[in-house]
């Protein structure tokens, strides 16, 4: 056994027990500290949450707006972002056909399950990273668009920076465990609302309560969806490490909020917390009113068949949480780098 010692040895003089226990003192304190290095990082700490005006992008409310989380599959936005910038550009169209490697096939869940050799249309990508949230299409996407997911993920990144996302590194484009891929909400929120003004018929493809490829119906994910009023997108996340996350947009009348929240215990409380967030912040009166917010209901670009997607349709809200912290009001992106926090290294990331 580690800790036996050999009966040839004797009896240990004084100063050998003093070194005995020393190491032994050693040895628990260093697996005390390995079991600190374990804990996932949502048991640490307590979720992080903003909601902005997307008028003005002025903070409504925030709680550790800037402290570094795992993004997992929010990833994503950004995934999507660059696809979109690529078919504004002509680089790629819509019927696109993107070929599926190893490397792409053996992505771990949520996946479609392709095939090496396999070819997918950027409209069913698309589709599938929006409900299915599939892996394996994000890192077809990389690929075919980059060379390789490394050179897509760094690719991101820079775009994160053109963005003012500040404190956000990518590493892949599906945000399957990575610890050096890290964001904040403040950073998402960011990325929220430059997808929405930058490409606002593209944004309706957030929309999608389900898709269909192949002989599948796949369910998005997001169950906002219809069920709080004005939710019309974006994206949920979700790894041990990460917790519970979620990107949301509502538009009431002339209004709209954005929010983010990282790190819920539960798909459930996370949403809950949510829908009683968007609320509130409709009712405050610091929300401003914009003529410019387009509607983003609507068919997404490049679908005529009502049998390709369901649409959201906002209707009943979702029970109200105790009211939240005071209100932060700096704007998005005006917090010096200097003056944030920074990530813990000694995080397990679960595969």
């Amino acid at each position: 056994m580690l800790l036996s010692i050999s009966a040839a040895a004797g009896q240990p003089k004084p100063q050998g027990k003093r070194r005995f226990v020393d190491a032994l003192a050693a040895l628990l304190a260093g697996l005390f500290a390995l079991l600190l290095v374990v804990q996932p990082v949502s048991a640490r700490q307590p979720f992080a949450t903003i909601a902005i005006d997307a008028r003005t992008g002025k903070v409504l409310y925030s709680r550790s707006a800037d402290a570094r989380r795992y993004p997992a599959s929010l990833t994503k936005v950004m995934t999507l972002y660059l696809v979109f910038e690529d078919l504004k550009a002509g680089k790629i169209k819509l019927n696109t056909k993107l070929r599926v490697s190893k490397y792409a096939s053996r992505r771990p869940p949520s996946k479609l399950g392709l095939k090496p050799g396999d070819t997918i249309r950027v409209r069913d990508a698309i589709g599938a990273l929006v409900t299915k949230s599939a892996n394996d299409v994000a890192s077809t996407v990389a690929e075919n668009l980059s060379g390789s997911e490394a050179a897509f993920a760094r690719r991101m990144t820079s775009k994160a920076r053109d963005l003012g996302m500040t404190r956000t590194t990518f590493r892949n484009a599906s945000g399957l465990p990575d610890r050096a891929q890290v964001t904040t909400v403040r950073d998402m929120a960011t990325l929220a609302l430059r997808i929405q003004r930058d490409f606002p018929k593209e944004y309706r493809y957030f929309s999608m309560r389900s898709y269909k490829y192949g002989r599948r119906n796949y369910r998005n994910h997001n169950r906002l969806l219809g069920r709080t009023k004005g939710v019309d997108g974006i994206k949920t996340g979700y790894t041990r490490a990460s917790g519970f996350n979620l990107v949301t947009s509502a538009r009431r009348g002339k209004k709209r909020v954005i929010a983010v929240v990282v790190g819920a215990k539960s798909g459930g409380s996370r949403n809950r917390y949510m829908s009683s967030l968007i609320n509130r912040m409709f009712k405050t009166k610091r929300l401003t009113s914009g003529s410019h917010l387009a509607r983003v209901a609507g068919t997404p670009p490049g679908y005529t068949s009502k049998k390709a997607i369901t649409l959201a349709k906002a209707k009943s809200t979702l029970p109200p949480l105790p009211r939240a912290k005071p209100v932060q009001t700096d704007d998005i992106g005006l917090v010096a780098a200097s003056s944030q926090p920074a990530i813990s290294k000694k995080v397990e990331i679960p595969t």
